[in-house]
């Protein structure tokens, strides 16, 4: 048997990914449709199976120029992609893998990631507990997007830069937030290393709920991004996670206490090298879960309506309709809260995001509906459905800079009904062309 075409064939269907490296490009798979129920303009960004996900809602999608869409994907495994939003072409923007968070900085050209140097690109750690030192890579984006158009790349170490290695004693964790300076990046650490940095006489608090998570300590840590120094920025006596940096106001951070569930105290805020105090001190029945920093002064989360009136199991009577729920945001200044809005019926909001202008919150709940709250009226408008509950994730919306459109991952096109791709809704022209822009805010 001649066995040379198929070594050829097996030769050309690994060149791809054998040869796979930072500034390389795909042909564009956009495609803009109306919403099958509500007649609201999606553009998929993507629309192929290739592993697609959106950065998690609490951080920036789209590069600072607003141009460009940065995401995970299996195109080449363990490497991050971006999509340019108008043209729909897509680049390969690392090399050498990553774990834990893409950051993209709010106001320069740059991406920040995490990346264990001793697993290979599609093997890194899910969370970075290995006995390895770990580093932080700054991407820059602008001269890679460019020499990539040119088709003039050069060498990866051209585009990536070291930052830092933070030691493998720190079990950082990959979580990552960028201060409203851009001058340090923060980063998780491990229980061990919190430990040394407890205050005497901090009482650790213990697992919480059925799932046995929420241990403590645990820590946020700095590195300066310029010289590679780390410092100790907040320590915590519960597991901690989802870091957010403000990014308007610069060494403030929100955290919360990760039990996997409803936790006794989830929403926490910290000034660098203070104590952390609770954001929104809840009560038993309360599920809140899902914060994310929308402006200067305001955080929203989810009050969490999706159980039946009655339960009280291992996570206790919480989250259900016998008590106020839905989009709640907090003023970080005064302390003050509103609810939003919130559905009428099914599981309530539960991934919630908000514009920065104060205009609009939105939320999407288990059925994978995307709703828009009109923040000066209360008026809650579907804006997209049909994005199938057999989705490998939640939709997970995030708003641009200028409130005019949201980013979601969507299963919708998927022949398999699972597989997400990235897609941007663009807000009803008859919404947005409305010039009263006052916004239920706090004083």
């Amino acid at each position: 048997m001649n066995l040379t075409p198929l070594l050829f064939l097996f030769t050309v269907f690994l060149a791809p990914f054998s040869v796979a490296a930072i500034g390389d490009r795909f042909p564009s798979e956009k495609k803009v449709i109306k919403d099958p129920t509500t007649g609201v303009t999606l553009a998929f960004l993507t629309t192929q199976n290739a592993g697609d996900r959106k950065i998690y809602p609490t951080h920036p999608q789209w590069t600072a120029d607003d141009n460009w869409l940065v995401f995970r994907s299996n195109r080449v495994p363990g490497e991050a992609m971006a999509v340019n939003e108008d043209s729909g072409a897509i680049v390969q923007v690392t090399e050498g893998g990553y774990f834990g968070m893409l950051m993209n900085a709010h106001k320069s050209m740059k991406l920040y990631l995490m990346r264990d140097p001793s697993s290979a690109a599609n093997r890194q750690p899910r969370y970075g507990n290995n006995t390895a030192d770990k580093q932080i890579i700054e991407v820059q984006l602008e001269s890679l997007f460019r020499d990539s158009a040119a088709g003039k790349l050069t060498s990866a170490a051209h585009y990536q830069r070291l930052v830092g290695t933070v030691p493998a004693s720190m079990r950082p964790g990959g979580d990552l937030a960028l201060d409203a300076n851009e001058d340090l990046i923060y980063f998780n650490i491990g229980r061990e290393e919190a430990a040394r940095h407890l205050a005497p006489g901090e009482k650790i608090r213990g697992n919480f709920g059925p799932r046995k998570m929420g241990a403590g300590p645990g820590g946020i840590a700095s590195m300066n991004i310029k010289t590679g120094k780390i410092d100790i920025a907040v320590i915590t006596p519960f597991k901690l996670g989802h870091i957010q940096s403000n990014p308007w106001l610069t060494r403030e951070l929100v955290f919360c206490w990760e039990t996997g569930g409803k936790s006794p105290q989830r929403m926490w805020t910290a000034k660098v090298g203070e104590k952390p105090q609770a954001l929104y001190p809840e009560k038993a029945f309360e599920w809140v879960t899902h914060e994310a920093i929308i402006s200067r002064d305001e955080v929203a989360f989810a009050l969490m309506g999706h159980r039946k009136i009655g339960t009280n199991d291992g996570w206790g009577p919480a989250g259900t309709r016998a008590k106020p729920t839905g989009l709640g945001i907090i003023n970080l200044r005064n302390k003050q809260m509103r609810i939003a809005g919130q559905t009428h019926t099914g599981s309530g909001l539960w991934h919630v995001h908000g514009s920065a202008d104060g205009r609009w919150a939105v939320g999407d709940d288990f059925d994978r509906n995307l709703y828009l709250i009109d923040r000066r009226t209360s008026a809650i408008t579907l804006l997209t459905s049909g994005h199938k509950k057999t989705a490998r994730d939640h939709v997970h919306p995030t708003f641009n800079r200028d409130g005019s459109k949201i980013q979601i991952q969507s299963a919708m096109l998927a022949a398999d009904d699972k597989s997400l791709n990235i897609v941007v809704v663009y807000l009803p022209e008859s919404l947005l062309s409305k010039t009263d822009n006052r916004a239920n805010r706090f004083d």
